[in-house]
């Protein structure tokens, strides 16, 4: 057990083995550790992601463009397992320099474009469709209010509460306290701005449900950080809730929690995504045969 009366040194230095369950792969630079080509598929656009909820963003909405009929937005989604450190191989890198999920890359565009953050390649490619996003000033401003707030709010939820409710070596009231109140916070504003709204921005469903979605949708309905519904009380939110059903019942929402899922029933776990008909064939219970 670390000694709470820690007192910070005038220089900090780093010590590989802390960190908790991500000791392994947290680092103080930045940069490639080895040198890794990225696979690359036929499709004009390819994902390098996991399903954490970050990465479902991603997925998600490269299927609700093609669910709404969007052809090219066909994709190629290739696994990256941070836990082992793929994010630090070289040509993961050359996507992002931040070394983390999801990261995309545009083929289809000469040169390539690389799009990385998960807020930029929700614009990214509603931009490049025209779809998920409104046109109007008012309108399009909104949206984009709503998925900025959960860009801000991500780091509080994930890195905060996430963290030291789930992944860290050891509990200590003082963060957790700090963090779940604003978790509570967050899920009320947004818990509020849902009980005059449908969506979130309004009455058009839009990349500000996607970003937010596998964030507090997921909270509220006890998919992330075991435990964490119960003890945040998510029940008593009930316009997030109400939501978190809906966007759940997508077909395209369905299917983009699939994919790079490598954990929870087999049934649900698309490690690699190169077709449509992969959720039907190469989903990892059907891949580990009978």
């Amino acid at each position: 057990m670390t000694d709470p009366t820690y007192t910070p040194p005038r220089v900090w230095k780093w010590e590989a083995a802390s960190g908790g369950k991500f000791a392994s792969i947290n680092r103080p630079v930045a940069g490639p550790t080895h040198d890794k080509a990225l696979p690359v598929g036929e499709h004009a656009l390819q994902l390098y992601s996991l399903a954490t909820p970050n990465g479902m963003k991603a997925a998600i909405m490269l299927e609700e463009l093609l669910e709404a009929g969007h052809a090219g937005a066909e994709y190629d989604a290739w696994l990256v397992t941070i836990g082992e450190g793929e994010q630090f191989g070289s040509g993961f890198v050359e996507i992002n320099p931040n070394s983390k999920i999801p990261a995309l890359l545009d083929r289809g565009m000469d040169p390539p474009v690389r799009v990385f953050e998960s807020g930029s390649i929700l614009l990214y490619l509603a931009e490049k469709f025209g779809a998920f996003l409104p046109t109007d000033t008012a309108r399009r401003t909104e949206c984009l209010n709503w998925l900025f707030w959960q860009m801000a709010s991500a780091p509080f939820v994930g890195g905060g509460f996430g963290h030291f409710f789930a992944y860290a070596p050891e509990k200590y009231e003082y963060p957790i306290n700090r963090y779940t109140m604003e978790t509570k916070r967050l899920l009320d504003v947004l818990d509020r701005q849902l009980a005059d709204h449908r969506y979130v921005a309004g009455d058009e469903y839009t990349i500000a449900d996607i970003a937010n979605w596998p964030w507090f949708g997921q909270i509220v309905r006890g998919e992330v950080y075991e435990g964490a519904a119960e003890f945040l009380d998510a029940a008593s939110y009930r316009n997030v809730a109400r939501w978190a059903g809906e966007i759940f019942q997508r077909p395209a929402v369905q299917r983009g929690r699939m994919v790079n899922r490598t954990w929870g029933e087999l049934s649900e776990q698309l490690h690699e995504r190169h077709a449509a008909s992969d959720f039907q064939d190469r989903t990892a219970d059907r891949l580990a045969g009978p």
